[in-house]
Formats: C-alpha cells, structure tokens, sequence
C-alpha cells in the first residue's frame, strides 16, 4: 500500500506539470489539420486512386478507421517520441535541478525505490498517451467520416490490407497496445539519460538523436541487411497485426528485444543514479 501510495503521489507530480500535457494538446491540433488535408480534393482523389485499383469501393473504406490508422502512421513514431523524450527526460534530472531530489532523499526510501517508482510511472504516462491519440484519432475519424472498413498501407513493414468494418476496429483496438509497448523503449531511453549527469533538456535531446539517427541509418538501402540491428524495426512490429496471418513468433521476438532494450535501460539508469553524488 505504501509503494501504491508512492506511485500515486509520482504521477501526481507529474501530471502537475504543464509540459506534460503538450502531447496530448499538439496531437489533438495534428488531427485536426490532417483529417482537413485529407478531405481536399486531390489527397481523396489519390486515396480513390488507391482503393478503387485494388477492386473496393472507396465509400467502403475510406473510413473513420482509415483515417484513424493513417494518423497513427504518419504522427506516433516521429512526433510521439518528441513528447515521450520530453517528459522522460524530466523524470530525475528535473528534480535534481530544482533540489527537491536532495529534499526527497533525506526520508527513508531508497534510491533504487525511487528509480522504480519513476520508471512506473513514465510507463504509464506512455500507456495514457498513446491510448489517448488512438481513440481520438478513431473518434475523430469516425465522426468525418463513419463506420466503414480499414485501410492499411505501410510500405516500410511490406503491409497494404483492407479489412472488413468490425474486424477493422477490432484490430485497431488491439494494435494501440501494442504500438505503446513498442513506444514504451523510447521513454525507457529519456529514463536512462535523465538518470545521467545532465540537464532535462539534454537528456530529452540525447534521446530523440538516438531515435532519429536509428531512424536515418534504417532509411538508407544500403544498410539493408544491418535492419534487424535497428530500434525503429522493432518499433514497427505493432503494424504486423493488421496481416492476413500475423508472425506471432516475428512478433514475439521483436517485443523481447525491445524488452530486453527496456530492462536494460531502467538497470543502467538506476545504477548511474545510485552512484550520484547529489549534494
């Protein structure tokens, strides 16, 4: 009770914060203005274009839950990992300095306790975002343009499917937890330099370089073969769900490397802590 006590007060402390909410405000706008380009003339055409040469009706799925995806396509990796670097990176080097880490360590908790604590809670507050701009980007789709079924195009992981209406939203609800573990690495990042001897600011910069330049590398044909060795592959696993018959083993790899990536982040970032000399 008293642990639960704890993680109630952390994730008071940092909903407190105003900067947190800037993910979910930003994301919010970022719907908005893509569901607006989508609906001119030319975009739709090509979206027509699309569906049509594949033999469906466009009406039937130029959806609410097409839009959805291509929001979450266009927006998670790149834009998410902006807000999730921004708000990890504050986790314990915003706290060491404002000096209310030095005041929290004179009660009797240990530091590997509070790391934990901390560390829960940037999971969780990756969980609430990510959840968060799944379902108002399916709300926000679904309201412009209603029930229908689901197109998925991600020429990256080698997946176009159109998926009949509720099977569609069904494997639209079961991607978004998926697509928050996979993001779940990246706060693991912000966590670990935020535990290192550097300012908020840095530790969130830091995290989104090692994204971004994981990202560039993969980008490049020539490092074909060097995919499997790259963060952003493994992001990308969440997608395979919408296939025919999804890889569950491919799946399950990809996720345990990512695990493995998050457990070692939290030990490295605790032991760096540990070892801090915070007075």
């Amino acid at each position: 009770m008293l642990f639960l006590t704890q993680l109630r007060f952390e994730l008071l402390k940092m909903f407190s914060r105003k900067r947190t909410y800037i993910g979910f405000a930003a994301f919010l706008a970022m719907e908005g203005v893509i569901l607006f380009f989508l609906s001119l003339p030319k975009p739709k055409a090509h979206m027509r274009h699309i569906i049509e040469q594949n033999g469906y009706g466009f009406d039937d799925y130029y959806s609410g839950a097409t839009l959805a995806m291509m929001v979450l396509l266009w927006t998670t990796t790149l834009l998410g990992s902006l807000y999730l670097a921004l708000v990890a990176g504050d986790l314990v080097a915003k706290e060491v300095e404002d000096g209310t880490m030095r005041m929290l360590l004179c009660r009797p908790v240990s530091r590997i306790r509070v790391t934990l604590l901390k560390y829960i809670s940037n999971v969780i507050y990756t969980f609430a975002l990510i959840e968060f701009i799944g379902l108002t980007a399916l709300l926000a789709g679904l309201a412009y343009r209603g029930y229908g079924g689901l197109l998925v195009m991600a020429p990256e992981a080698g997946i176009f499917a159109l998926i009949p209406p509720a099977r569609g939203i069904c494997l639209y609800l079961l991607a978004i937890p998926l697509l928050a573990v996979s993001m779940t690495t990246i706060s693991s990042l912000g966590f670990l330099f935020s535990c290192c001897n550097m300012k908020p600011a840095a530790a969130s910069i830091v995290t989104l370089s090692v994204i971004f330049v994981d990202f560039i590398f993969r980008s490049i044909p020539s490092f074909e073969s060097l995919h499997p060795y790259f963060i952003t592959t493994h992001l990308s696993t969440w997608m395979h769900i919408y296939e025919t018959y999804p890889p569950w083993w491919k799946m399950m790899e990809d996720y345990s490397y990512l695990l493995g990536l998050d457990v070692t982040c939290f030990i490295l970032g605790s032991a760096m802590f540990l070892q801090r000399d915070l007075k």
